[in-house]
């Protein structure tokens, strides 16, 4: 006989598998989008190549050692430079099944572990070759090993502390503010007399973290002067900040355990949760977004961005299980675990596909289509904007040297044609140099297509459809690609001449009507005249 134990954690860990299976592994055969084919413009190409002056931070990551060890392994392709991030993740989310059973309650880990698969941010990561797996995981194992130092003392976990933490900042330059979540925790500790190292141990570990973070922070102030140049959204607003802080989620937890507990009447005892987690938990949750929004706010140049506040989601997963802990009975937690895991499952599933997409961009499909419609012509004019906001006068010049980061997508899916190179948004010398195509090889080819993002093909297609070179050629989109368009432009064929078809004349034979007499009154004879059908004309 199987216990109620057993087969729960049966189902478990069976939703589990079905979850990560369908969430995060089936995903990975799909195309890159922007930013992976960075990395592989990093990878392939090196951090040093002259491309990289316009954004030196693009390659300044100890990320792409990863993915570097994954290609040498296992060849170029999606799965192979995607591999690390799902491991990363992996571990990310056992570190967080840890966490939320040493702050919160024992019993809360696997619950903790589905509210994270309930998040699209923190798939996507699984899912994606860029570096934000890397630096989840680097937080959370930096924040567990300073727990175990601070609860046990040991200076082997003050070391594994000091080495996680110092990496973090060496994955990503906006994750600093992750440093302010680990005084948080260790200042509150200290306070409370809850700690076997004191403050002078407290303040000298920390201090060497700070030495080692020294180069770090003097290249993040250099690159901090450039971040205007690279700014890709618009300040964040309150609404944006209400957004990123993950309120839902924590109302569906809280108040989906709270009415649970009504129908089921649970018995509500005190939540024995410490101010310590809670201040650590807040602090995770807070910080990254909080610290984003007020330096985007402050600098005028917005740095908050979705993935910069992935760092944060965690904190917000530990918050949710932090409200629903204070309806849950002991017992609860797992059951209750196996009916939200069916639901992420049943949500995020996206079951009318057979191969889940990453991400909303098929670049692949989209250089696919390029390559069909070219045919075997190499100089079938391909128009292709940069995807990235740095190709800008004076950087960008019809004659930018390829391979170069601004254009890396071009290398990572090859299509035949001859590519001209145009810059991220308009600009006066961008219309110069597209008016002379216009005027020069557009003209003289029957077709030509523009290749990119959605807005910036979009922009040269409505400024080459006013120019009267094409006002009588054929415009066509090719395909859905997400984000990314195809437009075709094609110069009409000759008309055909067909010859006219001559059909015979059809003629109907008069109809005629007997006279109606209706006795006794006399009606005279009607007669219907002749009904003839002129002949049909010919065509």
């Amino acid at each position: 006989m199987f216990s109620r134990e057993r087969i729960l954690n049966l189902l478990l860990g069976l939703l589990l598998a079905a979850c990560i299976t369908r969430l995060w592994l089936m995903p990975l055969p799909s195309s890159f989008w922007v930013d992976e084919m960075a990395t592989v413009f990093v990878v392939q190409h090196g951090p040093h190549h002259p491309s990289f002056a316009v954004a030196p931070q693009v390659p300044d990551s100890i990320y792409y050692q990863l993915p570097r060890a994954s290609q040498r392994l296992f060849g170029f392709s999606e799965i192979a430079y995607r591999l690390p991030s799902v491991l990363l993740m992996g571990i990310a989310l056992f570190c967080i099944a840890r966490l939320s059973a040493r702050l919160i309650h024992p019993g809360a880990a696997w619950f903790a572990v589905f509210v994270c698969l309930s998040m699209r941010g923190i798939n996507d990561q699984a899912a994606d070759a860029r570096p934000y797996a890397l630096g989840t995981c680097i937080a959370a194992s930096s924040l567990w090993f300073l727990i175990r130092w601070l609860d046990s003392g040991h200076w082997r976990d003050a070391a594994l502390f000091i080495a996680t933490a110092a990496l973090l900042w060496r994955v990503h330059l906006l994750f600093w503010p992750f440093y302010v979540v680990l005084s948080v925790y260790a200042v509150t500790r200290l306070l409370r007399h809850e700690t076997r190292p004191g403050w002078l141990p407290t303040i000298a570990v920390f201090a060497v973290l700070g030495l080692t973070l020294l180069p770090v922070m003097i290249d993040a102030i250099s690159l901090f002067r450039q971040a205007t140049a690279h700014v890709i959204v618009a300040l964040p607003t309150l609404r944006d900040l209400r957004i990123s802080l993950k309120f839902g989620l924590i109302l569906i937890c809280g108040g989906g355990a709270f009415v649970l507990s009504r129908l089921f009447h649970w018995p509500r005892g005190p939540v024995a949760v410490g101010l310590s987690p809670m201040a650590l938990i807040a602090a995770w949750w807070l910080v990254q977004p909080l610290a984003l929004f007020a330096v985007s706010s402050v600098t005028g140049s917005s740095m908050f961005v979705a993935r910069y506040l992935y760092l944060g989601l965690p904190g917000a997963v530990l918050a949710a299980t932090l409200a629903a802990a204070c309806f849950i009975p002991p017992d609860w937690w797992k059951p209750l675990a196996v009916v939200f895991a069916a639901g992420v499952l049943l949500m995020l599933g996206q079951w009318l596909q057979r191969w889940p997409m990453h991400h909303g961009s098929d670049w692949r499909l989209a250089a696919h289509t390029v390559d069909r419609w070219a045919g075997n012509d190499p100089d079938t004019p391909v128009l292709c904007p940069s995807p990235f906001i740095e190709a800008r006068p004076p950087v960008w010049q019809p004659s930018y040297a390829l391979p170069g980061f601004l254009y890396c997508h071009l290398p990572v899916y090859p299509f035949r044609g001859k590519p001209y190179l145009l810059p991220f948004d308009d600009s006066p010398e961008a219309e110069r140099y597209a008016l002379s195509l216009a005027d020069g090889p557009l003209s003289r080819s029957g077709r030509f297509l523009i290749y990119g993002g959605f807005g910036n093909v979009r922009y040269w297609r409505n400024w080459l459809s006013i120019q009267p070179q094409f006002s009588t050629w054929h415009r066509e989109r090719l395909g859905l690609f997400g984000d990314v368009l195809v437009e075709l432009f094609e110069k009409p064929h000759p008309a055909r001449t067909t010859p006219p078809v001559t059909t015979p004349p059809v003629t109907t034979p008069p109809v005629t009507t007997p006279p109606v007499t209706t006795p006794p009154v006399t009606t005279p004879p009607v007669t219907t005249p002749p009904v003839t059908t002129p002949p049909r004309p010919s065509v």
